[in-house]
């Protein structure tokens, strides 16, 4: 592994590891404070945003000097994660009917919210 991907693969990834750090607090403070079920979908909402981050770092992380390149691979990147997070969307909803729906979204906002403020942190 090159100098230049180990420069850029840490920071990337620490953001995901921040993110989930706060998407696993948030669900368990919800479930302390709410209920098992409100915590749980808060969770599920959460990894939703986790999971979508992580494909986006996955493909982004490669090495590159040539702006187009980059460019195209970032566009692609948020194309693939849109739609992961999407199915994942769905796939939630078939599976998990009886899940909080309004704590499951306010779990993936968090979380998204998290992805955001960890940029900062990074």
């Amino acid at each position: 592994m090159s100098d230049f991907f180990q420069r850029i693969a840490s920071p990337v990834f620490k953001v995901v590891a921040l993110q989930f750090t706060i998407a696993t607090f948030f669900s368990a403070a919800t479930a302390y404070f709410g209920s098992v079920e409100r915590g749980w979908s808060a969770a599920l909402g959460g990894a939703i945003a986790v999971i979508g981050s992580l494909v986006y770092a996955m493909i982004v992380a490669g090495e590159t000097n040539d702006a187009k390149k980059a460019f195209r691979t970032h566009f692609r990147a948020e194309m693939v994660k849109v739609f992961i997070t999407a199915a994942l969307f769905i796939t939630a909803l078939v599976l998990f009917s009886s899940a909080a729906w309004l704590w499951l979204i306010i779990g993936f906002a968090v979380a998204t919210l998290a992805y955001w403020f960890a940029l900062l942190a990074v």
